[in-house]
């Protein structure tokens, strides 16, 4: 059971785009008495549609529990709007994926948590009271992953071409392979390739690293 020190329960909302999910973790904190469970939605489009409606009736949940890849409006797109509309709600990421670039994501988002959906129930609990008392909750392995993406090589941005800078510079500042094939005119599949092209010329492995080196380098704004 979930121990904290306010008398009413942390209201919880369930953001994940498979209802066998939502059901599995409904069904969890439905045995705990400090944790109640005040809505779910399908996509992060549907949360915050859902959300307006709590926030109307000033009935917002403390925390959400955030899927990352769902269709219409993924989880980090969602957690920002969310963070931005709501400040005082938390969000506690929660995916099946490990890569350190979705962790620096959902965290520079504005996530308080980061959870594999292989976690454990006390680790569940745990990163929902931890995000209620205003601390970060990471996944061992996700620490780890994110501990080892802030290691970057020594390279120089003379390696890169103009067009490569200018792709970095957007990688950086956390735009897709669609959002940079729209604002450069190309297309996703060369976009892509450029992408793979500046971090292969780095000797970097993820855009989170990318991302890094180029703040390093002050090619971008430290966020």
């Amino acid at each position: 059971m979930v121990q904290q020190d306010d008398v009413s329960p942390i209201r919880v909302f369930l953001v994940d785009d498979h209802a066998v999910v939502r059901r599995g973790m409904r069904a969890f904190f439905d045995m705990l008495d400090d944790i109640d469970v005040l809505g779910e939605a399908s996509d992060g489009q549907a949360a915050l549609d859902e959300l307006r409606v709590l926030a109307a009736r000033d009935d917002l949940p403390d925390v959400v529990l955030m899927d990352l890849l769902m269709p219409r409006l993924d989880g980090i797109a969602a957690t920002k709007a969310i963070k931005q509309l709501y400040p005082d709600v938390e969000v506690v990421a929660l995916t099946s994926f490990s890569e350190a670039e979705r962790v620096h994501l959902a965290l520079e988002a504005g996530a308080a948590g980061y959870l594999l959906k292989d976690a454990d129930a006390d680790e569940v609990s745990a990163a929902v009271l931890a995000a209620h008392r205003g601390e970060v909750h990471l996944d061992p392995v996700v620490a780890r992953q994110l501990t080892r993406s802030m290691i970057t090589p020594q390279h120089t941005a003379t390696a890169l071409t103009p067009r490569e800078r200018e792709i970095l510079v957007l990688v950086a500042q956390g735009r897709s392979n669609r959002d940079i094939a729209e604002s450069l005119v190309i297309s996703e599949r060369t976009a892509r390739t450029h992408v793979s092209h500046v971090l292969t010329k780095l000797g970097l492995t993820s855009r989170t690293q990318a991302a890094l080196w180029a703040v390093r380098e002050g090619l971008v704004a430290r966020p």
